[in-house]
């Protein structure tokens, strides 16, 4: 019942029936009244004939028998007369039916009606008088009282009275007509309401349906275009609007992605900010950032959204609508952070943050600052005693040929270890700028690192310090490698590691197999290299005990050089302290799939 008042269908069918029935009414009011007013006049009009009628006849027949006959002829089943002398006595009375003395008493004693005997006029009236037909019902009756004369004397009058119940029968059939009516235009109020369901209704539920299709993100629903009117132009309007509507979302969808796309493939962070400073929009850069600081700072993400460093900046962007560039650090590492007002119209509804990762380029410039430190520094000495040996011969301060030949000796050594320091750096730069070439080729790893071995065996004696070789179980291991960098690598670990390691030490180089690498360990017993320089040691000119490396002959570039060549064959280096004492380099190299 709802769903059909909540309709169309309803409204209209409720909307026809209601103006029906309220035209109905106003017609039936109105024709009612006229009916009624007329048939009244009617009645008036006959008993006036009548009346005038029945008194011609009383004044021209003496004979009292043909006159009653003649009036009784006259009179109507529901009409009735009394013929009244002048002294108010009836003549003659002509009643058909019940309660004849009642009626005419109570005309006789109305002083309207009786008075009538001394005017000439007519008088009409309505009365309530018992019926003729029933006893104890009281009906409405027309009363008229007509005088008539002999010779300009009132010889009597003749009263005719007739009951208005064949009126109201009349107004009771018009009412049955309008009730008739009424039912009939409700029969086709109701037809007509479902033709318009048909016509007009049913394409409305159709585009209802396809409305609601529409928001469910279906762009494709198409209505059939059945008519070609108002509700077909509807239709029509309508799947052009859904081709506009497809094709906008299809273009803000790609423009999404495309941003996406941007955003994503950006190595720098972008955060957007609503302006109660929620972040709305994040790539997966800025998200690393801030997983990162959660996780260093120990901060909720859900009570800290955002560092309080990034938030004052944000604040004042808001506030006083400025764009806002720094650089801080977040986390241990650095950043270089740019904030800018959105706007929507005049008004700021958030902010956008560009954060660019500084902590390489902050390397870098240590580094080249470093780089430069370092290299004046293993420059200085050398060429000082080069400037100084040099000047003392020049000088003739050598007296004999002993002295000036140590002397000259002292400068080949320093010029020799700046060639080697000269030669280093340009191996180093020419690795880490990726123009080193690689002369790999199948090598057996077990013989291979034996000869490195035998090649140090008098070194380390000289050295008072015991050098010792533990193969793998398994004799044949083969790396696709440069046999010549990976040499230059393990002389160099060799080397540190003697000369590091005091009489009496122990060197031992160590060979592990695992399923798809290859693992050698070089092991001293020396002072070993405190904790908190080992992750700096294969840095350029990194030196834990610069006075104690520099009297052994080291430039600092060893172990840089050596992780560049183990990176360069997909490999690993690193170095940690001994469980005792001295320190263990451990370098992992694939091995060669047969």
């Amino acid at each position: 019942m709802n769903r059909i008042w909540n309709s169309i269908v309803g409204k209209l069918w409720a909307t026809i029936l209601l103006l029906v029935s309220f035209v109905l009414f106003i017609i039936t009011v109105l024709l009612l009244e006229f009916l009624d007013d007329f048939h009244t006049k009617q009645a008036e009009d006959s008993l006036r004939r009548d009346a005038t009628t029945i008194g011609k006849i009383v004044l021209d027949h003496e004979s009292e028998s043909s006159m009653q006959l003649i009036i009784e002829d006259i009179l109507d089943d529901e009409t009735s007369a009394v013929i009244v002398g002048r002294d108010g006595e009836v003549i003659h009375s002509f009643h058909k039916g019940l309660n004849r003395e009642t009626i005419e008493s109570k005309i006789l004693s109305d002083s309207v009606l009786s008075s009538n005997d001394k005017s000439t006029s007519q008088i009409v009236k309505e009365m309530i008088l018992p019926s003729v037909t029933e006893d104890s019902v009281m009906e409405q009756y027309l009363v008229l009282a007509y005088p008539f004369e002999t010779e300009q004397k009132i010889a009597g009058s003749v009263i005719i009275y007739q009951s208005l119940e064949a009126i109201h029968r009349t107004t009771r059939r018009t009412t049955n007509i309008v009730f008739l009516s009424a039912f009939i235009a409700f029969i086709l109020t109701t037809i007509f309401a479902f033709f318009l369901s048909t016509r007009i209704t049913s394409p409305l539920r159709g585009l209802r349906q396809a409305a609601f299709e529409l928001s469910k993100g279906n762009f494709d629903t198409r209505l059939p275009v059945l008519q070609n009117d108002e509700i077909g132009q509807l239709a029509t309007a309508f799947n052009q609007m859904g081709k506009q509507l497809k094709y906008h979302v299809e273009l803000i969808n790609q423009e999404k992605e495309q941003l996406s796309s941007i955003l994503t493939s950006m190595t720098d962070a972008v955060i957007t900010f609503n302006r109660d400073y929620t972040i709305l929009l994040s790539n997966p850069q800025a998200e690393r950032l801030l997983q990162n600081w959660y996780f260093k700072s120990g901060a909720v993400e859900g009570t800290d959204p955002i560092p309080p460093e990034i938030f004052h900046m944000l604040e004042h962007v808001i506030t006083f609508a400025e764009e806002v560039e720094d650089e801080l650090e977040l986390g241990g590492r650095f950043y270089g952070i740019s904030i800018s007002p959105l706007y929507s119209g005049n008004s700021i509804r958030g902010a956008v943050a560009v954060l660019r990762d500084m902590t390489d380029q902050h390397k870098l410039d240590k580094l080249r600052s470093d780089f430069i430190a370092n290299v004046s520094h293993e420059l200085r000495t050398p060429i000082s005693m080069l400037q100084g040996y040099s000047e003392a011969i020049l000088d003739g301060v050598t007296t004999n040929d002993e002295e000036r030949n140590e002397m000259v000796q002292i400068i080949h050594d320093e010029s020799k270890r700046m060639g080697r320091l000269v030669t280093d750096l340009l191996d180093l730069a020419r690795m880490e700028s990726g123009h080193m070439r690689l002369y790999k080729d199948d090598v057996s790893m077990i013989p291979f690192l034996s000869r490195i071995v035998n090649k140090f065996m008098q070194v380390a004696r000289d050295a008072h310090v015991e050098l010792l070789y533990t193969p793998s179980k398994d004799t044949e291991i083969i790396t696709h490698v440069d046999e010549d960098r990976i040499e230059q690598v393990f002389t160099n670990l060799i080397d540190n590691a003697i000369r590091h390691t005091a009489d009496g030490g122990k060197v031992t180089l160590s060979v592990e197999r695992y399923r798809e690498t290859i693992e050698i360990r070089v092991t001293d017993t020396g002072v070993g290299i405190p904790e908190d320089d080992l992750p700096f040691i294969f840095e350029r000119f990194y030196k834990a005990d610069k006075a104690r490396t520099r009297g052994k002959g080291g430039t600092g570039l060893g172990l840089a050089i050596a992780k560049n060549i183990i990176d360069s064959h997909s490999g690993t280096i690193t170095a940690k302290r001994g469980d005792e004492k001295g320190t263990i380099f451990s370098c992992t190299l694939p091995i060669k799939k047969m």
